[in-house]
């Protein structure tokens, strides 16, 4: 039985940029969240679950990131690494009206202020 129904496993890989002509695998987020129907994040299920809305951040060699989907006030969602501390959110570009759905894209701004595009891989029931 599924404790956590309407929560996905979801998989964006860095779609193509300069450096990565055809995209990369070894590039992206691993992030749990609840999708509707038509793969929209669900914020009302969020807030019932946000402690089981994860993300796994892994850019090549670097040391992979976790940290938690938020919701910030305003509505939009972004990914948060550093609970207590002050570091930048990464924010999701316009999460809220995005569908999660293999195939789509999705672009994502790095606490640096560059954003990236990435395709969503897959999408998995938890």
């Amino acid at each position: 039985m599924n404790e956590h129904p309407g929560l996905k496993k979801i998989r964006l890989n860095l779609a193509r940029t300069k450096e990565y002509p055809n995209g990369s695998a070894s590039h992206g987020y691993e992030f749990t969240a609840p999708l509707d129907d038509t793969g929209h994040i669900d914020a009302a299920v969020w807030k019932k679950e946000r402690d089981h809305c994860r993300v796994r951040r892994f850019w090549g060699d670097e040391e992979e990131e976790i940290g938690h989907l938020v919701h910030r006030p305003g509505g939009s969602w972004a990914f948060r690494y550093d609970i207590e501390g002050d570091d930048d959110d990464e924010a999701g570009y316009r999460f809220g009206i995005h569908a999660f759905n293999p195939g789509e894209y999705v672009s994502i701004k790095d606490e640096d202020g560059d954003l990236y595009t990435f395709q969503v891989v897959t999408v998995q029931a938890i």
